[in-house]
């Protein structure tokens, strides 16, 4: 049995922020599961019960220019004519179930991972963010400077997850 294995880099540059969440294109989707993004809307428009807006939604004519524009993705002439859904983990989760294939339940634990490190990285970048706000309060106004220095590099956006902005 081989298993499949793609590297969470390629992952995490196919997750963008839409509508205030963390999502993945269709057309990105299909591909790493290995089947056409035809077959997986097919698939997504038969089983409608299993895709609440929360886990799945069809991007604006403006998101989807936006996304061309900002990210480099979805280029003219390498997408379908139709506006892209974009599915949230849970709805990524309910698309293993519906596409019935072994490489989409073994792409989706992969994809799953790298979802939860994600979450974990910005919970500690929240929690590092506290901490440095507490010592912030105990030091004088020398180091304060230096904290001010080390917050506004947190506020700052790390341009390897510049599309999960």
């Amino acid at each position: 049995m081989v298993e499949i294995t793609v590297p969470q880099e390629v992952i995490q540059n196919k997750i963008f922020l839409i509508r205030g969440k963390k999502v993945m294109l269709d057309r990105d989707l299909a591909e790493l599961y290995g089947v056409t993004t035809y077959d997986l809307k097919r698939a997504v428009r038969r089983n409608p019960s299993r895709f609440p807006t929360d886990f799945m939604f069809e991007l604006t004519q403006q998101e989807h220019s936006d996304l061309r524009r900002h990210f480099g993705v979805l280029k003219r002439g390498a997408h379908s004519k139709y506006l892209p859904y974009a599915f949230t983990d849970y709805g990524i989760l309910m698309l293993s179930s519906v596409l019935n294939s072994k490489r989409a339940v073994e792409v989706n634990i992969q994809i799953m991972r790298t979802f939860t490190k994600l979450r974990q990285m910005l919970a500690s970048h929240k929690e590092l963010r506290r901490k440095i706000e507490e010592m912030e309060k105990k030091y004088d106004y020398q180091l304060q400077v230096v904290f001010k220095a080390v917050k506004k590099l947190l506020a700052t956006p790390n341009p390897h997850f510049s599309s999960t902005k």
